[in-house]
Order: structure tokens, then sequence, then C-alpha cells
């Protein structure tokens, strides 16, 4: 008859608090804290199970996608809002003084307007690139 492999025991120094944390944790739970480390690096170890280091480097892979979409995103957007800017600065000519006040009183209204509207639209949770994607969609 075979007999059953024993473990081997290994020592391993930890960080005080990483101690303190798994000591906490094995108490919770009711496990050993060895039961717990061996159960870790089992997971860390075997990619093929979707949990361990190559679970956690394709998790890595696509946030980097992700991130890198948002940097185009916000590239695309700064840039929008300079072209936009330029343009409505070599569009709109000066006002002349005596209509200039009653001009930045009406534009505080219409700012405050605007901060209300954007407001309400924010709290929804929809988007204006998503509601100008269905507008597209349903004009094809």
């Amino acid at each position: 008859m075979k007999r059953a492999r024993r473990k081997q025991q290994i020592t391993v120094y930890l960080d005080p608090v990483l101690a303190e944390t798994l000591g906490d944790l094995a108490t919770r739970r009711r496990q050993s804290q060895s039961m717990l480390v061996e159960t870790a690096l089992a997971a860390f170890l075997s990619p093929e199970d979707g949990k361990g280091e190559g679970a956690l480097n394709r998790r890595l892979e696509r946030l980097d996608r992700r991130i890198g979409h948002m940097e185009r995103d916000l590239g695309i957007n700064v840039e929008t809002l300079a072209l936009f800017i330029r343009f409505w600065l070599l569009t709109t000519p000066p006002l002349p003084e005596p209509a200039a006040a009653a001009a930045r009183a009406q534009a505080t209204v219409r700012y405050e307007q605007f901060i209300e509207t954007l407001a309400r639209h924010l709290s929804t949770g929809h988007r204006l690139h998503q509601d100008l994607g269905r507008e597209k969609d349903v004009a094809s």
C-alpha cells in the first residue's frame, strides 16, 4: 500500500501587519493559517483555473486597455472643447459697452439654467454620447 504524501513544512517571514491580518482571517473562518496560506499560494500559482497569476495578468491587461480608451476619449474631449472655444472666440464680435452689462446679466441667468439642466441630465445616468448614438441608429 502506498503511503500518503506528507506536507512539507517551510518557514515564511511575514510583515507584522500581514501576519495579523492572516491571523484575524483564520480566526473568523475557523481555519488554520497554514490552510489559508496554502490555498492562496495554490490559487496564485495555478493560472489554469482562472484564479491565479494568469487571471491577474488578464485583468491587468483589460484595465490597461480601458485606461487607454479613457485617455483617447479624454483627448478627443479636450480637443473638441479647444476647437469650440477657438471657433467661438473667432466668430463672436465684442459687444459695445452699453450692451455688455445687459449681456453679462443674461449670461448669468443662462449659465445657471445650463448648470441646472446639466445636473438633471447627469442625475438620470444617461450620457449625451449615448443619446447621440441612439439618434443615429434611429435615423439610419
